[in-house]
């Protein structure tokens, strides 16, 4: 399966950490973002990396080459940073079947093969994981509408009001019908092409969606104090090396 990567952005809130590198190679833990997304990638059996690049493009490309640790890297350009949805059409031409999709700018130890999983079995049209965060916190995010059945019945993009507070958090699985829904997506209030949108309009044509619940954590590296969030998380969870 192949997984596409979104690493195209500027990271202006991230600042000073991104004044002379994408967001993407700032270093958590002692290696670069993106180097813990291709690990999980590969483990979850990724046969190729199609990395969305933008902001100083070309650090990314020369740190990585053309592959990582032997799977093939290829590369999409994003000219403008117009959103998840615009970013995911620049992979439109090189993702020829089922994939996954991680926002490069997420740190995880959670069951992203739970995920994968259900793609497999049931084939959803998109599956993603989704995680409760305090309501105060969840405007930052995509939220899931729910029916009094937990089930998602919508999704909306950083709300002002948000309906609840089940969020999307940066890993997804899906068909190539995310594409056709990307085309259609209109821009948001924000000015941008939201993912939330094209998946919200997968719901209302009657896609099969699924939402799995995390089971770990996840970081959102949006913020400096997010960085040194993950690093201590990953530290803990690393065994003392014997004397």
């Amino acid at each position: 399966m192949q997984a596409v990567v979104l690493a195209a952005g500027e990271g202006t809130r991230l600042r000073p950490l991104t004044e002379e590198k994408p967001k993407g190679l700032v270093e958590v833990d002692g290696q670069p973002i993106l180097t813990h997304c291709f690990e999980q990638l590969a483990e979850l059996g990724a046969d190729e990396f199609v990395v969305v690049v933008g902001y100083l493009k070309e650090h990314i490309i020369e740190h990585y080459g053309d592959e990582f640790e032997g799977v093939p890297i290829t590369y999409a350009h994003q000219r403008d940073q117009k959103g998840l949805a615009h970013a995911l059409l620049t992979v439109e031409d090189h993702v020829d079947d089922d994939f996954m999709l991680m926002l490069g700018d997420n740190v995880f130890s959670a069951n992203l093969g739970d995920v994968v999983r259900r793609q497999r079995e049931d084939r959803a049209d998109a599956a993603f994981l989704v995680e409760e965060v305090p309501y105060e916190e969840a405007g930052r995010y995509g939220v899931c509408d729910t029916n009094n059945y937990g089930e998602i019945t919508g999704v909306i993009e950083k709300p002002e009001d948000p309906p609840s507070n089940l969020v999307m958090t940066g890993f997804y699985t899906f068909t190539p019908a995310i594409f056709h829904a990307c085309h259609l997506v209109q821009p948001s209030n924000r000015g941008e092409y939201e993912i939330s949108e094209a998946i919200d309009l997968l719901i209302e044509s009657g896609r099969t969606i699924d939402a799995i619940r995390l089971d770990g954590w996840r970081m959102d590296i949006g913020y400096p104090e997010d960085r040194d969030e993950a690093e201590e998380r990953l530290r803990e969870e690393t065994p003392a090396s014997s004397a």
